[in-house]
């Protein structure tokens, strides 16, 4: 395994290995501190491409005031251990000097799908993320790129960008991982304090409450398990909503209350988020 730091070498890498004919590479970006979840992307990346490359850069741009960039959890110690033992080929941890070496006036930014959701509880958040994300295509240019479905809704952002701009990547939805208790694993879970962490259970809770109401006919419109949802983590003390919604996905188009979920054309996205102390998390379900 190579650890590279810079996109000079890491392009000088990726033509060593592909100049002799076209093999197949993944890519997974992430801001590291990886666990399990980031480990099975990894592991679909090492099943689907010859050569696997993991990024870790814990983005600045994405991060809005007040946000926790700056304490924003780091191990590259421990993130490389993981990497190695998942068979990665290359690990590219770049600088903030490295990736934007002068202040950046360049963005891509994706409209509409990105101002609902996270994107309306976190203004510019979306635009950081395809930026960097578009930065990473065309540094290390993957034939597929993977990414945890934890967060539905920047899958649907990338997707649409690939789709746009015509980007010649195949992006690789991979499901949520958990908890043997259901919490969705993150790397935000180590700022939970212990109450918190129990609480922080109420979300894959609902969610599956709610699954259960739409398949046995006990909850019907988007209204109603959009107040099931609400009414469930409500019941956890610590619990702050930020949003709790019902949509087409990808689309992101927010149902109706009187929707009905079984007439909604394609699937439907449950999607929440919901603050616990200082930490703010989020967690969804496809229907």
């Amino acid at each position: 395994m190579k650890v590279i730091r810079t996109i000079e070498e890491l392009r000088s890498e990726l033509r060593e290995r592909t100049h002799s004919g076209h093999e197949p590479v993944g890519l997974v970006p992430t801001m590291g501190y990886l666990h399990e979840g980031h480990a099975s992307l990894m592991r679909k990346a090492r099943e689907m491409t010859q050569t696997v490359v993991l990024s870790i850069f814990v983005n600045p741009i994405q991060f809005g005031p007040g946000e926790d960039y700056e304490t924003y959890p780091r191990d590259e110690a421990r993130d490389l251990e993981l990497a190695r033992a998942e068979g990665v080929d290359i690990v590219f941890i770049p600088s903030v000097e490295v990736m934007y070496p002068q202040p950046i006036k360049t963005k891509v930014s994706v409209a509409d799908i990105t101002s609902l959701l996270c994107g309306a509880s976190r203004p510019g958040h979306f635009d950081g993320v395809t930026t960097v994300v578009s930065k990473l295509f065309h540094i290390v240019k993957p034939d597929y790129a993977f990414f945890g479905m934890k967060d539905a809704q920047q899958v649907a952002v990338i997707e649409q960008m690939v789709r746009d701009l015509s980007m010649d990547i195949t992006i690789v939805p991979c499901p949520i991982v958990r908890e043997a208790d259901g919490l969705a694993l993150s790397s935000r879970n180590v700022y939970l304090k212990p109450e918190e962490r129990r609480q922080a259970l109420v979300l894959s809770r609902s969610l599956q409450k709610a699954r259960e109401a739409i398949a046995s006919g006990q909850a019907e419109t988007a209204g109603q398990i959009r107040q099931l949802l609400r009414d469930t983590i409500s019941e956890a003390p610590l619990a702050d909503i930020d949003y709790v919604e019902a949509a087409v996905f990808p689309e992101l188009d927010p149902l109706q209350d009187e929707d009905k979920i079984s007439d909604a054309e394609g699937r439907v996205l449950l999607a929440l988020a919901v603050r616990f102390g200082r930490t703010r998390l989020i967690d969804n379900t496809l229907i």
